[in-house]
């Protein structure tokens, strides 16, 4: 496995840790009590504020920047482009999604987008390295 595969691998949970942090307001409780509400996570999520909505949010963009990731980090491998060159892309990729994560949840808006640009433009490098 390469570099660039196991960055897939970590994109892929960055969703899944924004999720745990969305939802951990709510553990422990009982649902009458706020708790989190497994029988409609969607609605209970929903009706977050502050850094739980924005965790949340942030759950929702890590998915929508997997597929141009991915197919960049395969696409790359496929054409047979440097892999050092793919491995620092995927790596610059992964280190501004988690930026952009910790950003979210700071509320740093400017920066987050920043961030966003900047693991977008990696994420679209990948398709021209060679």
């Amino acid at each position: 496995m390469t570099i660039a595969e196991l960055c897939i691998l970590i994109a892929c949970l960055l969703p899944i840790a924004c999720a745990g942090i969305a939802k951990s307001k709510g553990f422990g409780k009982r649902r009458r009590e706020g708790g989190f509400d497994n029988h409609n996570p969607r609605q209970w999520l929903a009706n977050l504020h502050g850094w739980q909505a924005r965790a949340n949010a942030a759950q929702y963009n890590s998915f929508e920047a997997l597929p141009i990731f991915i197919a960049g980090v395969l696409i790359a491998e496929r054409l047979q482009a440097p892999q050092g060159r793919i491995d620092a892309l995927a790596l610059l990729f992964v280190a501004m999604r988690i930026g952009y994560i910790a950003a979210y949840l700071a509320d740093k808006a400017s920066l987050r987008s920043l961030l966003w640009a900047v693991a977008l433009g990696a994420s679209i490098a990948l398709f021209f390295v060679g």
